[in-house]
């Protein structure tokens, strides 16, 4: 199961800076999606069903983490757009991202491992 597009966001904000309270999420994503409070905590609690993040109790406030990995669901979303999307078969050009910011120089090699790795076939097929 892939992040939609809203969660992906909230992933992206824990990946840069974890842990966040709900309310630091919100502050992001609200512009982005016009959302309520009560809509980013919606998606906070249904992430958290999905295992894509968890949350501990921190006070009075809830403080919440990435539990997916950054570079495996990059790696997972990428290459699940460029084989449905854009019908592509080999494997994927690193170079493009070069520019990223949500990827550093050194993410960069392991993200092409890992899409590689997935443009392996599985024993069986």
């Amino acid at each position: 199961m892939q992040p939609t597009a809203p969660e992906l966001e909230i992933l992206k904000q824990l990946w840069y800076k974890q842990p966040r309270t709900a309310r630091e999420l919100h502050d992001h994503i609200a512009p982005l999606y016009d959302w309520s409070y009560s809509s980013t905590r919606k998606t906070l609690e249904r992430m958290g069903e999905k295992k894509f993040i968890y949350s501990e109790a921190q006070g009075n406030k809830r403080i919440y983490f990435a539990k997916l990995d950054k570079m495996t669901t990059l790696a997972r979303i990428t290459k699940d757009f460029a084989t449905r999307v854009l019908e592509l078969d080999g494997p994927l050009p690193i170079a493009m991202f070069a520019d990223s910011k949500l990827i550093s120089n050194t993410e960069i090699d392991d993200l092409e491992k890992l899409l590689n790795d997935l443009q392996q076939p599985v024993k069986g097929e």
